[in-house]
């Protein structure tokens, strides 16, 4: 059966996520059968960590926070988990699927693919996004 997304209910989380008058910082949205439905919003980063399993294939919209003493700047990453455990197929699956939720999830800096929970860290996320960003004006880093 061909996989199919929740649009509304996937866009009101992604909504959040981007609104910057919440406290919202990421949105998951997971498989329920042959449905992509939203599974969970947060302000937690650690909170949404604990969602990728190894039994878990699911997206996620980031919100992280960039920037310098000067500026702070908000930047959004597109994840795709997929856990250890899940099979070649589900895997595959995944890979077409993504183009549903890219109908939903427009505006990101950057993309990544994880199946270590080792590559989730924020610390590695945002060295990512910074290279993505371009020029780096951070002095006080230097």
């Amino acid at each position: 059966m061909a996989t199919q997304i929740d649009k509304e209910a996937c866009r009101e989380a992604y909504n959040q996520v981007r609104d910057d008058n919440t406290d919202t910082n990421w949105a998951v949205f997971k498989y329920e059968g042959s449905m992509i439905l939203p599974g969970g919003t947060g302000a937690d980063y650690e909170d949404f960590k604990g969602l990728c399993t190894d039994d878990a294939r699911l997206f996620a919209f980031v919100r992280i926070t960039m920037g310098d003493a000067m500026s702070k700047r908000a930047k959004f990453t597109l994840i795709t988990w997929i856990g250890e455990n899940i099979s070649g197929l589900q895997r595959a699956k995944v890979s077409t699927d993504k183009a549903l939720v890219k109908e939903i999830v427009q505006n990101f800096a950057k993309e990544f693919m994880f199946s270590d929970p080792r590559e989730l860290d924020a610390d590695n996320i945002r060295s990512e996004l910074k290279k993505a960003g371009g020029a780096n004006y951070d002095a006080q880093a230097e």
